[in-house]
């Protein structure tokens, strides 16, 4: 059983993605702060706003044994369906298209990591399909009314991913 030694990563990542400003794409950071106020301090877990980055992420993800990325992803659903993924492969990111600022973020980012040897051991993914990406403030209706069922999903699936980075 392995724990986090001082000055070294916390094994596992929740990256929130996107901008506050264009509406929808402020899915990843708002679902992320739900979950910092509402989540107890963990030696095993930290919390990150990536905001629209890109590759100024990469040294984040070194060291870890999963991420969980919070996002609005494109999947030719209905707006404000959730997407849910407990394990994907990270070239499979890329099949779940981007449609902000920081388009590609995600499958870019877990390219290169993939590239440079930083690739966590596990990728999941709590998105929702948008309704609206414009410039504003807040989330739209569809939007909006997936968040108690996606800090829902996130709380469970971090449970289950520090539980499997502990048994490592």
């Amino acid at each position: 059983m392995s724990t986090t030694k001082p000055g070294s990563v916390k094994p596992v990542l929740v990256l929130g993605l996107g901008n506050l400003l264009l509406t929808d794409d402020g899915f990843g950071p708002t679902l992320l702060e739900r979950l910092r106020n509402t989540q107890q301090e963990d030696s095993h877990v930290e919390y990150v706003d990536g905001g629209t980055m890109g590759l100024g992420l990469l040294s984040l993800l070194s060291g870890r044994s999963a991420v969980l990325l919070l996002d609005a992803f494109c999947a030719n659903q209905s707006p404000g369906t959730l997407l849910v993924k407990p394990n994907i492969e990270w070239n499979d990111v890329g099949a779940i298209k981007g449609r902000s600022a920081h388009e590609g973020n995600a499958a870019g980012l877990l390219a290169v990591a993939a590239l440079t040897g930083d690739l966590p051991g596990r990728i999941a993914v709590i998105g929702v399909e948008p309704e609206v990406f414009a410039t504003g403030i807040g989330l739209s209706p569809s939007v909006l009314a997936t968040l108690d069922e996606a800090e829902t999903q996130a709380k469970a699936l971090i449970e289950e991913l520090t539980g499997a980075a502990l048994c490592v």
